[in-house]
């Protein structure tokens, strides 16, 4: 199999790392129109470098982004209705309605599939078999140092330039105003809604931690099955502390586990 990558940052890069030697074949980026030369440059021959998707080859069956929110809204719906399967770990753009709804109708208009990587959690599984009996309640918090929300609405409630000493709850709400509100902090946030009660049920706390040392994801659900508790504290990549370890090595799974004959 051949696929394209979407992006060339932190997950793009390890997710070109961890396809070298195996089946599946890097054949084409998908970047900015401004970053095409330089990225044709430093790009193998063999790998096209392209700004659209419609520019692929027709051999390149799957896309993969790496991107961001609004590289899945501008490419995926293409991609998705030129019959190409997409994986994405952007689950925050799903938030929005009108995404939702396009990359859905494309696929359905192009036979193809949204396949969504779980990025920086677990347990996502637990959630999606639970749903089909009760399930009631679902709650996500997010828990970072302080530095990891700079940049962040979470400004709006904390002065970092006089931090506080004990950990802040800035945000309280659904999975869908914190996937809304924060694009670069809330993808777990959308992960978990998308494999539980859904972006409006789903209850989120995102917090600010000056004795966190790494961020802190947990799960909490009840319903007939019983109740789940999940708790991941991950670490990012060496090359890039900032992305989360767990996302790109999700995005990688999710690419690679596609095709083999078992699986889960």
């Amino acid at each position: 199999m051949h696929i394209a990558l979407i992006g060339s940052g932190a997950i793009s890069g390890f997710v070109q790392n961890g396809l070298r030697g195996g089946n599946v074949k890097l054949g084409a980026f998908v970047v900015r129109p401004g970053r095409v030369a330089d990225m044709r440059r430093r790009t193998p021959p063999q790998v096209d470098v392209v700004s659209s998707v419609d520019e692929l080859s027709s051999h390149i069956g799957h896309v993969v982004d790496c991107a961001g929110h609004a590289a899945l809204a501008e490419h995926g719906p293409t991609a998705l209705r030129a019959g190409k399967c997409l994986t994405t770990v952007s689950l925050g753009a799903l938030a929005n309605p009108d995404v939702y709804a396009d990359l859905r109708n494309a696929a359905l208009d192009g036979g193809s599939r949204l396949y969504l990587a779980s990025g920086a959690i677990g347990a996502l599984d637990a959630l999606r078999a639970a749903r089909r009996g009760q399930l009631r309640r679902v709650t996500y918090t997010g828990r970072k140092p302080l530095a990891g929300w700079r940049g962040s609405p979470a400004e709006e409630v904390i002065d970092f330039g006089n931090p506080p000493a004990t950990a802040v709850t800035h945000f309280s709400g659904t999975a869908r105003d914190a996937a809304l509100r924060y694009p670069k902090n809330a993808n777990v946030a959308a992960a978990v809604a998308l494999s539980g009660l859904g972006f409006d049920r789903t209850e989120v706390q995102l917090v600010a931690d000056p004795d966190a040392t790494s961020n802190i994801h947990e799960i909490h659900a009840q319903g007939d099955f019983g109740t789940l508790e999940f708790r991941v504290s991950g670490a990012g990549l060496p090359d890039n502390p900032r992305t989360s370890a767990l996302a790109a090595l999700s995005v990688l799974a999710a690419i690679v586990d596609g095709q083999e004959p078992i699986a889960f």
